[in-house]
């Protein structure tokens, strides 16, 4: 079992000490991988419901400070060796792919093969109009967007013709570090989502966490072995992240569903809190299972 930790990309850690201390602690505790999250813009009085809580607004209020996941991560690549650097998720239906792929190719080639690229088709209506970008059919895009950017990992002169999104004989280096290109990870909690990670995925995020409650990951995972059996992918190589176990007991039982990685919060918003937390963690979780 791996150990990630999420949101390292919000409030505290936007600062360059905070998050450069925060990647160095969790790369010396034993933490496999650090996951962003994105939101490029949050418009004040949103109405559109934030579907991992009950009231459907975002934790920490409008006006939280998110910092873009690519540019944070090569950050705090720069100051790491071995931790994976990993988006849960970038917002990929907002952004070019074109581009997209450059930026994590870039980043890849620096990292030395560490990123992962876990993509989500958003549900903040009106950030995607203050972007600019089109709100529907957004998961179609997502969809066409993941085979246009392997497209651009894999081939010399690639060529590609969709209905976003179309290229011809398009140069696109350096390629990733990685064999095989950039790891994808398909975010969400809906079942389009399992969906697409059963079809389209190297991995599979899904975004709902109860702590002691299986049933929905469960229910999930049974939707994204089905889809990739109907694609004709072997299930089993799909790799699956989750939340929702801060104990030896909790990680057993998501093991036991298929689960990798289990990701969790920072255990702290000062560096003092966080050595002490994330060192406790490591010894009564990580160690144990490694």
């Amino acid at each position: 079992m791996n150990f990630g930790i999420i949101f390292t990309n919000v409030g505290p850690f936007t600062g360059p000490e905070q998050a450069a201390g925060l990647a160095r602690l969790a790369e010396e505790s034993g933490f496999e991988s650090l996951w962003t999250v994105e939101h490029v813009v949050v418009p004040s009085g949103y109405e559109s419901a934030y579907p991992y809580s009950p009231d459907g607004k975002m934790p920490g209020g409008d006006k939280i400070p998110i910092g873009d996941p690519i540019v944070w991560l090569a950050y705090v690549a720069a100051v790491t060796e071995r931790i994976r650097l990993a988006t849960g998720i970038l917002i990929l239906s907002q952004r070019n792919p074109v581009i997209t792929a450059k930026a994590a190719a870039t980043l890849d080639t620096l990292s030395g093969g560490r990123l992962t690229l876990g993509v989500g088709v958003g549900w903040l209506r009106e950030e995607f109009e203050a972007i600019g970008a089109p709100f529907e059919e957004r998961g179609a895009r997502v969809d066409e967007y993941i085979a246009a950017m392997k497209v651009l990992w894999r081939d010399d002169e690639a060529t590609f013709e969709g209905r976003f999104t179309n290229f011809k004989n398009a140069n696109l280096y350096p390629k990733p570090v990685q064999t095989g290109g950039i790891p994808v990870v398909i975010g969400g909690h809906s079942d389009a989502a399992a969906r697409r990670a059963g079809r389209l995925g190297d991995g599979f995020f899904p975004g709902r966490f109860v702590p002691g409650d299986t049933t929905e990951l469960e229910r999930l995972l049974g939707v994204m072995r089905g889809a990739a059996k109907e694609a004709g992918r072997d299930a089993d190589a799909i790799e699956i992240t989750s939340g929702g176990a801060f104990d030896v007991d909790g990680a057993k039982g998501l093991a036991d569903l298929g689960v990798s990685r289990i990701v969790i919060p920072p255990l702290g918003f000062d560096l003092d809190t966080l050595k002490r937390s994330l060192g406790e963690f490591s010894e009564r979780v990580i160690a144990p299972l490694s």
